[in-house]
């Protein structure tokens, strides 16, 4: 089997919304399902345009070809997309986004003191 990266997140986050109602699958994932490599996965979305790069380092450029559906052009092979985006499966591969924790807050600035006199 061939490995394909189209994944998509369990995560509700870093998944938004596109001009045409289609997912913006843009993202780092990590395979947890009948992996080809230990590497992460890599998606780069242009409008229904993909760029792929799965676990094992292999590329391919692909695109949506119907809702919640896309295609590896090299690979010759499909996959589908959950319909809120988050899961991908392919011929029993599954990836699922790599999502980085939410940045510390920045300390509260301090306070001035000035010297009456």
């Amino acid at each position: 089997m061939k490995a394909l990266l189209i994944i998509t997140a369990l995560a509700v986050v870093g998944v938004a919304p596109c001009a045409a109602g289609e997912l913006l699958l843009t993202g780092q994932y990590q395979c947890v399902q009948n992996c080809k490599g230990t590497g992460p996965a890599y998606i780069t979305q242009s409008v229904q345009e993909l760029h792929l790069i799965n676990e094992a380092g292999q590329s391919s450029r692909g695109w949506i070809d119907d809702s919640g559906h896309l295609w590896a052009q090299i690979w010759r092979e499909g996959a589908t997309y959950s319909p809120d985006g988050f899961i991908i499966f392919d011929d029993g591969t599954a990836w699922q986004r790599i999502v980085p924790p939410a940045p510390l807050p920045l300390p509260p600035a301090p306070i001035p003191y000035f010297h009456s006199r």
